[in-house]
């Protein structure tokens, strides 16, 4: 059995040679030590697929360390997506994939996360971007309504619903 057998979605006419090639022609040095691989995007952890529609860590995995063995999944020990170093992959169950992922402590927006007192975790969602998001919608209502009430708003309106009931 070849070592790429259990690598899904890889291109058939590579061998594990051009393959390795072909994955360290598309990485450069990152922090800690990480091996960063750029796929078909430009955002990092999102676009890893290579190779025709292969994971990048799953064939690296394959190719620098060693065959995947079935009902295991190839894990990264920094927590870097996108990180192809064999030092920084192993395989595990998915439950235990799972357990180890850690949760940012801030969101998107730089906000710090809030623990939720029934699970003990992170919430999912951020309360103050929700409330930011809901002060916008609040004034992008007030502004609608405030130029509804001008001659020219109520014109418009007017003509939507002449329009609305002739019959097509």
């Amino acid at each position: 059995m070849s070592v790429l057998a259990g690598v899904t979605g890889l291109s058939r006419h590579f061998t594990p040679e051009t393959l390795a090639a072909y994955l360290l022609s598309r990485a450069e040095s990152g922090p800690g030590g990480c091996l960063i691989v750029r796929g078909y995007g430009s955002q990092r952890g999102v676009y890893q697929k290579l190779a025709g529609r292969a994971w990048a860590h799953i064939a690296a995995y394959a190719v620098f360390v060693g065959p995947l063995e079935p009902g295991l999944e190839v894990d990264h020990t920094c927590g870097v997506k996108d990180c192809i170093e064999p030092t920084h992959l192993r395989l595990t169950t998915h439950a235990e994939n799972c357990r180890s992922r850690t949760q940012a402590d801030t969101c998107r927006s730089g906000h710090p996360r809030e623990v939720d007192p029934a699970t003990g975790r992170y919430r999912r969602q951020c309360r103050a971007c929700n409330a930011d998001a809901q002060r916008r919608w609040r004034e992008r209502q007030a502004e609608q309504r405030r130029l509804s009430q001008t001659p020219e708003g109520m014109a418009a309106a007017q003509s939507r619903w002449k329009s609305r009931a002739t019959p097509a």
